[in-house]
């Protein structure tokens, strides 16, 4: 399938799994909205580099968690390029606290993460429906982790909103079948920058896993790639 002139929502483009996927959909000829919240400098980076190698890309700051900031970024995704074909929903937050310390886990920790990494999500699936039912195609890839299936994480509210996100995309692909097709990705151990320092731990855990190595991003970002073609 061609994906030169389709056009992609990808939330927290600014950093990471986000930056990566803005970047690899663009170089497939994808005009890219790079969503961001707070890494204005990082979005603006990964617009950059984008138009620097030729392809279309725009920033656009919307707080995923807030209802009319998604809407307002589908409707100005819309305005700019007249369709949206896929969706990629990366906007994440965590908070590192060890799996048995509960007394640190609270009300206000709970409700940011759901608010961000499963309410987020809804907000954004909800506003690009519209538009992809009347096109009769659409394409929602949902990032998950191997966190939301075995409990294993930065912190329990963390695996918490993964597990959710897991069933709500199963709930999305059967409600949204057969036109716009609906998936999660579910990374495990990446090699990414909240390693630095850790190298050695990381690594550490590559004999742990089937492929006896860490993921990379472009590991992802083919996954990516696969889901929407």
């Amino acid at each position: 399938m061609n994906l030169k002139d389709k056009v992609a929502i990808v939330t927290g483009a600014g950093s990471g799994i986000g930056r990566a996927t803005a970047i690899c959909l663009a170089a497939e000829g994808v005009k890219v909205i790079a969503n961001y919240s707070q890494s204005e400098e990082g979005a603006l980076e990964v617009v950059e580099k984008i138009r620097n190698d030729g392809g279309v890309a725009i920033p656009f700051r919307a707080d995923v968690s807030i209802e009319h900031e998604v809407q307002d970024m589908v409707t100005h995704t819309f305005m700019v390029f007249e369709k949206i074909d896929f969706l990629v929903n990366n906007a994440s937050i965590t908070y590192q606290i060890p799996m048995n310390e509960l007394d640190e886990v609270t009300g206000e920790i709970w409700d940011s993460l759901f608010a961000v990494n499963v309410k987020g999500i809804f907000h954004c699936v909800k506003a690009v429906v519209l538009h992809m039912k009347k096109q009769s195609a659409g394409a929602i890839i949902n990032l998950e982790s191997v966190a939301g299936g075995n409990g294993i994480g930065s912190s329990i509210p963390y695996a918490a909103t993964k597990s959710a996100i897991h069933t709500m995309t199963r709930s999305l692909a059967i409600s949204l079948a057969p036109d716009i097709r609906v998936n999660c990705i579910s990374p495990g151990s990446l090699a990414m920058r909240w390693w630095a320092g850790n190298e050695e731990r990381m690594h550490g855990l590559a004999g742990q896993l089937p492929l006896k190595r860490i993921s990379t991003l472009e590991d992802i970002t083919d996954t990516f790639l696969f889901q929407l073609i």
